[in-house]
């Protein structure tokens, strides 16, 4: 009797202490997406209807749509070059040559017309020597907002998140690159040594000012937040739905710039996460396959390592393998995932698109598997920059290999899409069943970079959120 006393204590405590699972037991839910599948409009109601954790994967600017971009340099006063046609700041002596956007487009939907597909992936076609990863990475060049737009574009963030029925979000965001980081050490040489580079830049301007931009990005973070809080209504007695969105920051180096810059920046970003709870990691940008991009990336990664290992860990998220083959050539796809990893310190990898080019991928799948790494998958980003979709796309090799997936919209304003297209396609393209897309809504908030005790209080919420939900489909 006391051994069998003993076993029963044994399964007691095993069952107590397993990990809590967020996959639902069937439902009616489930069997309304089973009947649903293959009808869009039906699926899509079901879908934008459905609780989603977290869209960890989400670039402000990028987020931005095409019309806000317009009326802000409508309402502001900034120029438009029609050529472009891109939005172009005034100088001190207003548009000269140009006329303002608001003139310009006064009365001319064609060139309203224009501007939007250039600011965005809209009735865009490939043409010989023009790509959809050219029209992607070239919308940025056109875009142009007063610094005070911070919390307009936050708040827009925000109520595309609501929309969706998202609790939180992650937004990659630049401060203090081009107007005084660059300018400062554009010039400064780097050895390729990340130690002896960090102590050049330390000990020179750069070191100096820096405090003084952390200040400077902790207040305009201030006054953005504010911002978004007075366009929704927050603090009123009719707050908007999007003021319940959760949000945060990952600071967001350009991987195209001087080494120097980058490093910088990264040096900055470490420092601002430090000081400011509000910004959760750092991740490069810029598009992975440029010549600067892969020629310096094992530096990039060294960088990262130093200052993880020096200045103390900090959330690393990193956009690896966001390429293709023939896009690069194939010793460029060999090894990006697993040095972000190794190197990088990369708690989520951001695309991954290239992973079975890897050498020794299932290696690299089982290491993201073990540590619990996640894959942030923008399905719509891919086929449009990558030309990379459906059962070319790694999502089930992913999948079948345990790795945590998260589904995200990369550029919801340029690609003019949403969260809820990603769960459409995905369910579409890979047959997925009701219990994987809730796991993967709440993977959404299991591998968000936020504190302790929001993240426990998200997760509560969705389990409220998805108990109602579920509670439409009883009957």
């Amino acid at each position: 009797m006391k051994k069998l006393a003993l076993i029963l204590t044994v399964l007691l405590f095993a069952a107590c202490t397993q990990p809590a699972s967020h996959t639902s037991k069937p439902t009616n839910a489930a069997s309304r997406l089973e009947s649903i599948r293959d009808n869009e409009i039906e699926l899509r109601a079901f879908l934008q209807d459905m609780p989603k954790g977290g869209n960890l994967h989400n670039h402000l600017f990028g987020a931005v749509y095409a019309e806000d971009w317009i009326r802000w340099a409508e309402t502001d006063g900034l120029c438009l070059d029609e050529k472009g046609p891109a939005i172009r700041f005034p100088s001190k002596d207003g548009c000269g040559d140009l006329q303002t956007v608001k003139a310009a487009l006064a009365g001319n939907q064609d060139l309203r017309n224009r501007l939007i597909d250039k600011l965005s992936v809209r009735d865009f076609v490939p043409a010989p020597g023009w790509s959809g990863h050219d029209q992607f990475f070239a919308t940025f060049g056109a875009m142009a907002a007063l610094p005070s737009r911070f919390g307009d574009m936050t708040a827009q963030a925000a109520r595309m998140a609501a929309r969706d029925n998202v609790s939180y979000v992650e937004l990659m965001h630049t401060m203090e690159l081009f107007e005084t980081i660059l300018p400062m050490v554009a010039a400064t040489r780097m050895s390729g040594d990340a130690e002896a580079d960090y102590k050049s830049l330390m000990n020179g301007p750069f070191g100096k000012a820096l405090p003084d931009m952390v200040a400077r990005a902790r207040k305009d973070i201030d006054t953005a937040m504010a911002r978004k809080d007075e366009i929704l209504g927050c603090k009123t007695d009719h707050p908007e739905p999007a003021c319940s969105v959760a949000i945060r920051f990952i600071n967001q180096p350009v991987r195209t710039l001087p080494l120097s810059a980058v490093y910088a920046h990264q040096i900055f970003g470490w420092e601002l996460m430090k000081q400011d709870g509000r910004f959760v990691a750092t991740n490069l940008v810029a598009p992975e396959d440029d010549f600067i991009s892969l020629r310096d990336y094992d530096a990039h990664m060294a960088q990262i390592d130093y200052l993880y290992k020096t200045l103390g860990p900090r959330n690393v998220a990193l956009h690896a393998g966001e390429l293709w083959l023939g896009l690069v050539a194939p010793d460029e796809l060999k090894d990006h995932i697993r040095k972000a990893i190794e190197i990088g310190h990369a708690r989520r990898i951001g695309h991954g698109t290239d992973i079975v080019f890897e050498d020794n991928y299932r290696d690299t799948l089982k290491q993201m598997k073990d540590r619990e790494i996640a894959v942030e998958i923008s399905l719509t980003s891919s086929d449009i920059i990558l030309g990379v979709k459906g059962s070319a796309h790694p999502f089930s090799l992913y999948q079948k290999a345990g790795v945590p997936i998260t589904l995200a919209t990369d550029d919801e304003g340029v690609s003019r899409h949403d969260l809820t297209t990603e769960y459409m396609r995905a369910i579409k393209a890979y047959r997925l069943s009701y219990e994987e897309i809730k796991q993967i809504s709440y993977n959404g908030l299991k591998y968000a970079f936020v504190d302790a005790q929001t993240k426990a209080r998200l997760l509560k919420e969705l389990d409220e959120k998805f108990a109602r939900f579920e509670a439409r489909y009883a009957h």
